[in-house]
């Protein structure tokens, strides 16, 4: 069976960690949650610790390899649990005194550890397991308002996700019986007289996967999560289970020979339509989160172009695991902003906000232009290496397609910015009030984009 618990170590510290913290909080009077909040990111830096030790071990199989250790899921694991780190902060001011506190936050380590199970999965069955655990906790975060947003969202993402879900098992069914077996070895043996039902069931698959990566047919959920949810919950629907829905992806297709299936061209045309869908649709957005839900998804289709490529080019894995690692952060810190302004829910109420609280307001500026990919900024060293790579893929024309929706996405990222920038009136405006926990982790979120993009070689040769 190739047991090694220790390989599992990251994954371990957050289940238990999140059966702890269910108990630690329902014995913590109302007042007193912020206890649990802080037990939360004690386990979410220990696996994210625990996750950069074990880089430095050889790649490996364990329990009868269907679980793999290497740099596939050590950037699910990274990326996961410091995304995690930053989401309570975003919730903190949110969710305090709620007599839901630390649910919400046993939610969340619950979703980092599906996100984790889904990247390192080398096993059809253990990916669809672990599909479901890191859709559930999507599902009650989306509605922990319980108001009437909230309903529509937690309801919009269910009944995707579990009749896509649905689609996603019996693509399992269909590639176990064309490959004779459920792991990912397998699929890397099947051959011409497969072809048919390896085609359907790889299709079917990647449905499922679409729903966690936020890509065309699976993305419909997005924007209304992204709207109806918390902020907090909403930063962490569209940016952590889009780690582990781009990664099993690239791990399942690296495993299946493309002379028996053609998924890089169905890959690469998925890609375009996702981000051409999702900047078109940002265009007339007046709600900064439905604004950075559409946003998430033209991000997806990007994120697509290493996933066209995988097994065609060398660059195409440090490429993803960059671009997810700058897009998560940069994401999150967007959010960040709308959570430290709770009552700006349309983008006209950012006006003068860089007269009353202009760290904040540059804040926005670093962030939204990030998300265009303006250099030095991760992303736009994340958008370059995953244009290089789908150009060593033979990806020409899609990156052509991808460059011409970044000039476009600069548009309704001004939009948001040319209220927060103009003059009139600013000598009498007051101040906005805002929350300040949210406004740091903004700030720091800002900040750890440039460092990031500035470091950025580094992380490409640990992902590499």
């Amino acid at each position: 069976m190739n047991e090694d618990p220790l390989a599992l170590l990251p994954e371990l510290v957050l289940l238990l960690g999140a059966a702890g913290v269910l108990l630690l909080g329902s014995f913590l009077p109302r007042q007193r949650q912020w206890v649990a909040r802080l037990v939360t990111a004690g386990l979410l830096l220990a696996s994210a610790v625990l996750a950069a030790v074990a880089l430095a071990g050889a790649d490996r199989l364990v329990y009868d390899d269907t679980f793999a250790v290497d740099a596939v899921t050590a950037t699910a694991r990274l990326v996961g649990a410091l995304s995690g780190l930053l989401v309570l902060g975003i919730l903190a001011e949110d969710v305090h005194g709620d007599r839901r506190e630390s649910e919400q936050y046993v939610l969340v380590l619950l979703a980092v550890l599906g996100t984790s199970a889904l990247a390192a999965s080398a096993d059809l069955i253990v990916l669809a397991v672990a599909y479901l655990l890191a859709s559930v906790p999507l599902y009650a975060l989306a509605g922990a308002t319980r108001d009437r947003r909230g309903t529509e969202a937690a309801l919009k993402t269910y009944l995707l996700g579990a009749f896509l879900g649905i689609v996603m098992l019996l693509g399992v069914t269909l590639l176990f019986g064309a490959a004779g077996g459920t792991g990912y070895g397998l699929l890397a043996e099947l051959d011409a007289e497969q072809q048919p039902v390896a085609a359907l069931g790889l299709v079917a698959l990647l449905a499922g996967l679409a729903f966690k990566g936020g890509f065309v047919p699976g993305h419909f959920w997005v924007p209304d999560a992204a709207e109806g949810s918390r902020a907090g919950a909403a930063a962490l629907l569209t940016t952590v289970p889009k780690v582990g829905g781009l990664l099993a992806a690239y791990r399942v297709l690296d495993a299946v020979p493309d002379d028996v299936v053609d998924w890089p061209l169905l890959v690469a045309v998925l890609a375009a339509l996702t981000m051409t869908l999702g900047n078109l649709a940002a265009f007339t957005q007046e709600s900064p989160r439905r604004l950075l839900g559409w946003s998430s998804v033209s991000q997806a289709g990007y994120l697509l172009m290493a996933v066209a490529v995988a097994g065609r080019s060398d660059l195409a894995l440090p490429s993803l695991a960059l671009y997810l690692a700058a897009y998560a952060v940069t994401n999150l810190g967007a959010f960040a902003v709308t959570a430290a302004l709770p009552q700006a829910d349309r983008l006209v109420h950012y006006r003068n906000l860089a007269a009353g609280r202009p760290v904040l307001a540059l804040s926005l500026l670093v962030l939204l232009l990030g998300l265009v990919g303006t250099p030095p900024t991760a992303v736009f060293v994340g958008k370059l290496t995953v244009f290089g790579a789908a150009l060593d893929g033979g990806l020409g024309w899609l990156v052509a397609v991808a460059a011409v929706n970044t000039v476009a996405s600069l548009f309704y990222y001004l939009r948001w910015l040319a209220p927060v920038f103009q003059r009139e009136g600013a000598a009498q405006a007051a101040p906005p009030p805002v929350r300040p926990i949210a406004s740091a982790c903004a700030v720091t979120a800002a900040v750890a984009s440039v460092l990031l993009g500035l470091g950025s070689g580094a992380v490409l040769g640990l992902a590499g």
